[in-house]
């Protein structure tokens, strides 16, 4: 269940197997998308419709697009970078979190932590097939909630496996996760 392998293995611990690797559903882009294509347009129809009086003076058509460009890398190339470099890895030994473009943030947790997995999924999720994995876990913070995670119940049912494992004794992974 490897759908992506996000996070670098130079990462990995020796002996550390990557059991689930994916980043947020790509519903996260879908905004961004559809704002982009809107401003786009809205350029094309400034361009094509608007009073000659505005399209021959280049200084004003160039503010436009100008405005244009900003505003789809604003709004539609930035949260795309910003998908694309967030990552959720389960290996056989933690739970691993990274996401950030220019500053770079993480968070392990270790699995002989994690105390309950569970899930939430509302009606869209349920659609698109994601949801939020609800992770409970003994730091002071309680709870880690990683939003929109695809195929969040086989997700959530794999690390189940793994915890229980973990929390029988057993070396994690050992039994083919």
């Amino acid at each position: 269940m490897i759908p992506c392998v996000a996070l670098s293995r130079r990462l990995l611990n020796p002996g550390e197997e990557i059991v689930v690797s994916t980043r947020t559903h790509a519903k996260a882009l879908v905004v961004p998308v559809l704002t982009g294509v809107l401003l786009l347009a809205l350029g094309v129809l400034f361009s094509v419709g608007a009073p000659d009086a505005l399209t021959d003076e280049p200084i004003v058509v160039g503010v436009v697009w100008g405005a244009v460009v900003l505003l789809v890398l604003w709004r539609t190339v930035w949260p795309a970078l910003v998908w694309a470099s967030g990552s959720y890895t389960i290996t056989d030994r933690r739970l691993i979190t990274r996401h950030g473009v220019l500053t770079r943030r993480g968070h392990d947790i270790p699995l002989s932590r994690i105390s309950d997995v569970a899930y939430e999924r509302d009606l869209l999720d349920r659609v698109l097939g994601c949801g939020t994995l609800v992770i409970s876990d003994a730091s002071t913070d309680g709870q880690v909630l990683i939003h929109d995670i695809p195929r969040v119940e086989e997700t959530q049912r794999t690390l189940n496996a793994l915890l229980h494992g973990v929390h029988r004794g057993e070396r994690p992974g050992a039994e083919g996760h």
